[in-house]
């Protein structure tokens, strides 16, 4: 029991310090400037069917942002989504939209990364806004991110779920939403941003240009992280701001779950061994460290492990099975 106890209060002061970390780093951010012009923005949407939602939200995105200009990525061969881009562009006759029909990348090369590589050709002077087609940009986020684009190169936000009532979705929501001010903000206030939100970012066209653009990173496994490793090689910063994005996919099953939160810890691992001992040790501490002491105060407290028993027999394994995934 006294092992339990002793799990449970170093868990709480770490869950505090994060929270506190995260909260003053809200409490200090600025306010972004308000009524700063949209025109001069190009949202670039890789888009890919397969979400029943996948209509909805493109319509509250271009609701958003009234007067963006939209880019929107769709394969040759993606009948549905096609379909989905022409109902909307017919529905919204105003709108600065531009469908742009992309061929199959060739094997090796980021889906993601090659649509982008098109966008970067057919995107106006000004701001370069990368939105994917699970995400909704508000018009305040887009403020944030114009804002922030005075003083850093590249600017993201915060991603937030919004879950459609289903058990496998609520799970999802909770995960993220329970997880990302902590994670992203906690270490924001402390140490440049090592990665970026992908769903949602934001850079000056000239800046984009000047760091190489989308071209050069298509064999990489991850964009985030590919293009944020790009702008900080380039001497750029990253600013991290606290203003949501809000995502909405279905999610059809535990498994459909499983898949996703086993992508993300595997983005998460290539992240982690990009970055300096130092601040893998940070993230360790803060992040690492209380699912640990969670599992530990829980099996102290039920007897799962009696004092003096041996670790499992597979422990001895889990090194070599960490190097294979991060390899």
């Amino acid at each position: 029991m006294g092992l339990s106890i002793v799990a449970g209060v170093v868990y709480l002061i770490l869950l505090v310090s994060k929270a506190t970390l995260a909260w003053r780093y809200v409490r200090r951010y600025p306010t972004p400037a308000v009524g700063d012009d949209d025109s001069a923005v190009t949202v670039a949407q890789a888009i890919l069917s397969g979400d029943p939602l996948l209509e909805s939200v493109l319509d509250s995105a271009l609701g958003a942002l009234p007067g963006a200009r939209f880019l929107w990525l769709v394969d040759t061969d993606d009948a549905e989504a096609q379909r989905v881009t022409e109902e909307l562009t017919r529905r919204h006759p105003g709108r600065a939209i531009t469908r742009l029909l992309v061929p199959p990348p060739p094997d090796g090369v980021n889906p993601k990364l090659h649509k982008l590589a098109v966008a970067q050709q057919h995107a106006e002077p000004g701001i370069f806004v990368v939105l994917d087609d699970d995400t909704c940009l508000p018009a305040e986020g887009l403020r944030a991110l114009i804002d922030g684009l005075r003083t850093d190169a590249l600017v993201t936000g915060l991603p937030c779920y919004r879950d459609d009532g289903a058990f496998p979705s609520r799970l999802l929501a909770q995960f993220v939403n329970n997880q990302a001010a902590q994670t992203y903000l906690s270490l924001a206030g402390l140490v440049p941003a090592p990665s970026i939100n992908g769903m949602c970012y934001a850079l000056r066209s000239e800046v984009l240009e000047r760091v190489g653009g989308f071209a050069p990173l298509k064999a990489h496994l991850t964009d985030d992280l590919a293009v944020a490793c790009q702008v900080r090689d380039a001497g750029g910063r990253i600013r991290q701001t606290p203003y949501p994005q809000f995502v909405q996919t279905r999610v059809r099953d535990l498994r459909h779950y499983i898949a996703l939160m086993h992508r993300w810890f595997l983005f998460a691992l290539l992240l982690l061994r990009r970055q300096p001992l130092a601040l893998r040790g940070g993230i360790a501490i803060l992040h690492g460290l209380p699912p640990l002491l969670l599992w530990l105060m829980i099996g102290s407290a039920g007897g799962v492990r009696p004092p003096g028993a041996r670790l499992p027999p597979y422990w001895p394994h889990a090194p070599r099975a960490w190097s294979r995934c991060s390899a």
